[in-house]
């Protein structure tokens, strides 16, 4: 028997028990296996754990909405926010090919339909550890896949990285979710003069609001209901080294001074504590908001902004650089191959065409999955585009276009005569009940346009995320 030290760890999300029960005794020989029953209590139990799982096996249908694939959706970004080395499956009952398709733009590494052989899960878990292993002993190789590229955007982001390692201020990296940031991150470290000092990545977005100043600063026994001992936060656990804050537009207004404050001069407090510590870190934030417009909403703090951008990185969207897809293709197929000791795979006109003009929701990480699934699946075989298609999320350009219109007039004018048109014609009228329709049918074509990524659809709400929850839940209950 595999001694439990030893065995890689497994997530499994599902709200039945009954299949949490099945696949943990079915899986628990190889695997330490981690039951969780929905995306909060997931994301709750990672932060208790010293290290991150090497594996999730992720159910869509998820409490407060089982039916939907909203949650599981958005499981897959937090766990890939909080740990993006780990390999996510989904094993779902909502298997039709958008979900499918849609679960791997996000970045899970397979979808596996229920019901599912334990013996054949048990194959698809152990092979997607090995890709993980491959990818983490060739990390420089991957790392670098990630500034692959001919483009004058990539020439200048390579540049911009270069040009700031070593600086000791602030650095905001701008960018979609997957295009990279993180490694940017990396970059900066590495080949700062601190690269032989601690790195550590927090993700704003992948845990709770209330747990985000005890995991940044610290706590002291008795501060809180489960404070059991002190502890040492992200700033302090940094020392010399650098601190990545990702998804910061996700901080908290509260916080947003607190953060402020260790920046300007470097002080901050253990939660419970008056004791004044100091950092040294340098930090890196990224976000894939529009952090000027939160500002004019009010949801972020522009004296934090103005300290954050110091230098700012933009990373460039895949779907604008056509020949860089080409050459991240050739790298990550020849990498893949390698690593599995296989022949690589080839695309014909057809499929290198679908491939250039495909607007990867995902960015590289979406790339970087697929060019794993196809190295499999298609070993030394020269592929068409017909056979190329299916692994494409070509549905959710969608998502990238802006909701649509229901014909409210932008004249102020003109709109209160309609109105006034309308309350003529109707003999009874309820504003609230018109104000909640309304809410109901944007939010409605929001998760359909990003497929349920609930990040996504606040964002062409243009409120946050935890706002498009709680009205969410408010509807429900009407």
């Amino acid at each position: 028997m595999v001694e439990t030290a030893t065995k890689p760890t497994l997530l499994i999300v599902d709200d039945d028990p009954l299949i949490t029960d099945t696949l943990a005794y079915a899986l628990g020989k190889d695997f330490e296996v981690l039951p969780s029953d929905s995306r909060n209590h997931a994301v709750s139990l990672l932060r208790q754990l010293d290290e991150a799982p090497e594996l999730a096996l992720v159910d869509l249908g998820l409490p407060p909405l089982p039916h939907r694939p909203d949650e599981g959706f958005q499981l897959i970004a937090d766990l890939l926010a909080h740990s993006p080395s780990i390999k996510i499956l989904v094993l779902s009952g909502q298997n039709d090919a958008a979900n499918a398709r849609h679960a791997r733009a996000l970045g899970a590494a397979e979808f596996v339909a229920k019901p599912c052989d334990p013996e054949n899960l048990k194959k698809i878990l152990l092979h997607a550890l090995e890709v993980r292993e491959a990818e983490i002993s060739g990390r420089g190789v991957t790392d670098a896949g990630a500034l692959v590229g001919r483009s004058p955007a990539m020439h200048k982001l390579r540049s911009q990285v270069s040009q700031y390692a070593d600086a000791p201020f602030p650095c905001l990296i701008e960018g979609e979710s997957g295009s990279g940031k993180e490694m940017v991150a990396n970059a900066l470290h590495k080949m700062s003069n601190r690269s032989d000092k601690p790195f550590l990545a927090l993700n704003c977005a992948a845990i709770a609001p209330t747990l985000v100043e005890p995991t940044l600063f610290g706590y002291v026994k008795g501060a809180f209901t489960g404070a059991l001992t002190n502890k040492s936060g992200y700033f302090e656990d940094s020392g010399d080294g650098t601190l990545f804050l990702d998804e910061i537009g996700e901080l908290p207004l509260e916080l947003q001074a607190k953060l402020l404050r260790v920046l300007e001069n470097g002080e901050y407090q253990r939660v419970g504590e008056t004791q004044r510590r100091f950092s040294r870190a340098r930090v890196i934030t990224a976000t894939n908001r529009d952090l000027r417009q939160e500002i004019k909403k009010g949801n972020f703090r522009a004296d934090l902004y103005h300290r954050l951008s110091v230098f700012t990185i933009n990373v460039p969207p895949l779907r604008d650089m056509e020949d860089d897809k080409l050459l991240l293709l050739e790298h990550f197929s020849q990498f893949y191959a390698d690593q599995a000791k296989l022949a690589p795979f080839s695309v014909d006109e057809s499929a290198m065409k679908l491939w250039r003009d495909y607007h990867f929701p995902g960015n590289v990480r979406e790339l970087r999955n697929i060019v794993i699934r196809l190295t499999t699946k298609y070993a030394g075989q020269r592929l068409s585009g017909l056979e190329l298609e299916p692994e494409l999320d070509v549905a959710s350009a969608a998502a990238a276009a802006p909701a649509q219109e229901f014909g409210l007039p932008n004249d102020p004018e003109t709109l209160v005569d309609q109105a006034q048109q309308h309350l003529q014609r109707e003999r009874s009228f309820n504003l609230d009940s018109m104000l909640k329709a309304w809410e109901h049918g944007y939010i409605e074509a929001a998760m359909k346009l990003t497929r349920g990524n609930v990040s996504q659809a606040a964002k062409l709400l243009g409120i946050n995320r935890t706002t498009l929850y709680s009205r969410m839940e408010s509807l429900q209950k009407h």
